[in-house]
């Protein structure tokens, strides 16, 4: 099944219900102030109106970090329902939450800002597909804004569809190395638009789908890739995550240290796997005898025609060098940077 799954994800039309993820709506007097010092990336502004009537703004990644730069979750940050109104909404992983949630409740002053879990009325789906663009432009935008206006959404661009509760939108996603837009919509919204998706013929894309993509994308999530003990330095994401331009956050003196006058131990890579049986993932890398790394997330890649995979690999582990999985005579995999497109590279 997984197979027609991900054939529709990259030849047609797919959807996936993004369940395994919350959000969080920020209010209060003032919640971008107050979380600026917080969240280690860029803060969003309210959405702005242009070329005629649409609305466009900007979903900012970000990350949560502790004194010691390790990580509390990954997240996306957007401007609050109304754009008339500060507040801010949070796209977080259903792992991180309640660890954020104590985070945040030990460093929000209540006079300021307040954090209410509001995923039961705020839906998220992810349209996947070449027909993606086309398919959103028809059934969540009846025609006012064009495929193509969507297809030149750059990562984390969004446009608004509809006002109040009828509010979707439509952001852009990189999670995954096929065409994606994010749906943000209200939750009796979410069940309506997932039977008329499915109606139109777009397959339900189920977690293995969904990783194999993720991984070909080269993109770690939180709770399998990175988790409390890694420092985010370590997963090749601050040039997403961190906006180096701002004041203190939480971390900084970490992540700013290591930037420029360290390294880490380890580092986020791809691999591409030998062939046969897909390893574990925690299966253990080898130099000689010597455990240099372990994988975090291995799937069959149809496209790259084998195994791949994402691992943490020891700084002395070169680019391109093969090393042992599972055992020091293991089968072998070559090490490989993380980029987009990192493992269709070749194909």
């Amino acid at each position: 099944m997984r197979s027609e799954e991900y054939a529709a994800a990259i030849g047609e039309l797919a959807v996936r219900d993004r369940s395994e993820r919350s959000r969080l709506l920020v209010t209060g007097r003032a919640p971008v102030e107050t979380l600026r010092g917080v969240f280690t990336g860029k803060m969003p502004s309210a959405p702005q109106t242009s070329h005629g009537d649409d609305v466009k703004g900007i979903v900012e990644y970000s990350a949560v970090l502790t004194v010691k730069g390790r990580m509390v979750a990954d997240l996306r940050v957007m401007w609050g329902p109304d754009p008339e109104e500060e507040s801010l909404l949070l796209d977080v992983p259903d792992v991180a939450v309640e660890s954020l949630m104590e985070h945040l409740r030990r460093y929000l002053p209540p006079r300021l800002a307040t954090v209410e879990n509001v995923s039961e009325s705020a839906g998220l789906l992810t349209v996947l597909g070449p027909e993606s663009g086309p398919t959103v432009s028809r059934l969540v935008t009846d025609g006012h804004v064009d495929a193509d206006a969507l297809a030149g959404l750059e990562e984390g661009e969004f446009l608004v569809s509809g006002t109040g509760q009828d509010q979707i939108r439509i952001v852009r996603t990189c999670e995954v190395a096929t065409p994606a837009l994010d749906l943000f919509v209200s939750g009796d919204r979410s069940a309506e638009l997932w039977g008329k998706l499915t109606d139109l013929g777009a397959e339900p894309v189920g977690v293995e789908a969904w990783d194999m993509l993720r991984v070909e994308a080269g993109r770690p999530a939180y709770g399998r890739d990175m988790d409390e003990s890694t420092i985010l330095s370590e997963t090749g994401l601050e040039g997403r995550a961190v906006d180096s331009a701002k004041g203190c956050y939480t971390g900084q003196e970490v992540v700013v240290r290591i930037r420029d006058r360290g390294h880490v131990n380890r580092s986020l890579r791809g691999l591409f796997l030998a062939d046969g049986p897909i390893p574990p993932s925690d299966a253990e890398l080898f130099q000689g005898d010597r455990v240099v790394g372990h994988i975090t997330s291995a799937v069959e890649s149809p496209r790259h025609g084998g195994g791949i995979a994402l691992a943490y690999v020891r700084r002395e582990v070169a680019l391109g060098e093969r090393v042992p999985v599972g055992s020091p005579d293991g089968p072998r995999a070559e090490v490989r940077e993380l980029g987009s497109g990192w493992a269709l590279a070749l194909t």
